[in-house]
């Protein structure tokens, strides 16, 4: 569906430039996701990658306003076409940049908790969210640039699993009555609700891609705009 939809605005450059600023805004999202999790895991040092890291997020809140210049600019030239589908495009611009916001956070608990995780029935479970996020970003970056609805599905899929592993993981916090550290419990419960957030944007771009538009924003965790 996304391609027909994609084909439908793509002879309007200003549009065609507003799916391409789309697809970079993931691009710059997947580098932030990968670079946080490599200070969450102490492979590279916070202090090299918190600038580079910081920039791209600047990058993708410019390349949001652009789009929805461009949607306006649109929809101002030609009022009352395509209105649906520009507002799906603002949509999902808006969640490519929550997505960047919440890699910086993820990248904050990193930088700022430095103790190590002790505990494998959450550090396991926490490993295998952020290794199937790596490849959900992939997987949305190629069906939007490609209108690839598989992938779109796959992600969809993929973020319902990760979006109840999340919600199991704080709950068994909650509940836990061994003892864990507490700085280390709330490193834990902060990252099952950053990856959990990300998941559920990439989810509501597939949502897009899929075409099923009624359906846009279901995927928000309530009070997710607050943060």
């Amino acid at each position: 569906m996304f391609r027909q939809l994609y084909s439908a605005l793509t002879s309007e450059n200003t549009l065609d430039q507003a799916f391409e600023n789309l697809t970079t805004m993931l691009e710059h999202s997947e580098w932030m996701f990968a670079r946080a999790n490599e200070v969450l895991y102490s492979t590279v040092p916070a202090d090299e990658v918190r600038q580079p890291l910081y920039d791209r997020d600047q990058a993708i809140n410019e390349l949001e306003r652009s789009i929805r210049r461009k949607v306006l600019r649109h929809l101002t030239v030609n009022p009352g076409h395509d209105v649906a589908i520009c507002l799906a495009l603002m949509s999902v611009s808006k969640d490519a940049e929550r997505i960047g916001d919440y890699c910086k956070n993820v990248f904050e608990v990193g930088s700022l908790y430095s103790e190590g995780f002790h505990v494998p029935r959450y550090q396991g479970p926490l490993d295998g969210m952020a290794e199937q996020m790596g490849r959900m970003f992939g997987m949305i970056v190629s069906a939007t640039r490609d209108s690839d609805e598989a992938k779109a599905r796959q992600v969809l899929s993929m973020a319902r699993g990760i979006r109840a592993q999340g919600d199991h993981l704080i709950e068994e916090l909650f509940k836990d009555d061994q003892q864990v550290a507490f700085h280390e419990a709330v490193a834990y419960s902060l990252l099952a609700r950053h990856y959990k957030r990300v998941a559920s944007h990439l989810a509501n771009i597939a949502t897009a891609v899929v075409g099923q538009l009624e359906d846009l924003d279901f995927y928000h965790d309530e009070g997710d705009e607050a943060q």
